[in-house]
């Protein structure tokens, strides 16, 4: 059974489906942020639970993620329910990593990754990036520059689809946090993000209309 939140227009032709990062669910104030910011009467934001976040709400405890198999299965599920005649998947960390393995198959439009977790940290000798290499999907992917889980310089040294655009937030964290030193503050580089990934949707749709 989904467990959804849905912002912006019950019934739209262009819908963004977006994940949750493994350790905080779809209502967490970042995925709040983007849902209610992209959200408008033509276009939909669905916000869905992996099945782990889910029962951790009803139980109260802290729960490891389900395993692949099941994350690319829940999905699946809310691709197939709320699917429309254009869709971007994607979300934060885990979410959009999901999300980037399934892409293609799924026939999405766009996919966006908000922080995408290219290895954990301080483990730069197993990147997840093979998948990446064969991208077809448009993809743009938000990534702090000094992103624990892959940052500027990392990222740099990968050979990736020519279908993947960076938008590189400034000092930033895995949650686009800079630090003081940097004159920025987390509410610039939500915004900076937020435009990046208006402009990507807007000039997707444009691009599939000629």
């Amino acid at each position: 059974m989904l467990n959804v939140f849905v912002d912006g227009a019950l019934k739209a032709d262009r819908t963004l489906i977006l994940a949750h990062g493994a350790g905080v669910g779809k209502e967490h104030y970042f995925m709040n942020f983007f849902a209610s910011e992209l959200a408008t009467d033509q276009f939909r934001v669905v916000r869905f639970d992996f099945p782990y976040m889910a029962r951790a709400r009803l139980t109260g405890k802290k729960i490891p993620p389900d395993r692949q198999i099941t994350l690319i299965a829940s999905w699946q599920e809310t691709i197939s329910k709320f699917r429309t005649k254009e869709l971007i998947i994607g979300g934060k960390s885990l979410g959009g990593r999901i999300a980037s393995m399934i892409a293609d198959t799924e026939g999405a439009d766009g996919l966006v990754c908000l922080g995408y977790p290219f290895h954990a940290p301080g483990k730069l000798d197993n990147p997840r990036v093979e998948h990446l290499r064969s991208l077809q999907t448009p993809t743009l992917i938000c990534q702090g520059t000094r992103d624990p889980f892959g940052n500027k310089n990392d990222v740099g040294t990968y050979k990736l689809s020519e279908k993947i655009f960076f938008n590189w937030v400034k000092d930033g964290d895995h949650s686009f946090k800079p630090r003081k030193s940097s004159g920025l503050t987390e509410a610039d580089n939500l915004s900076m993000s937020l435009k990046a990934v208006e402009t990507f949707s807007q000039n997707l749709f444009e691009d599939k209309k000629r």
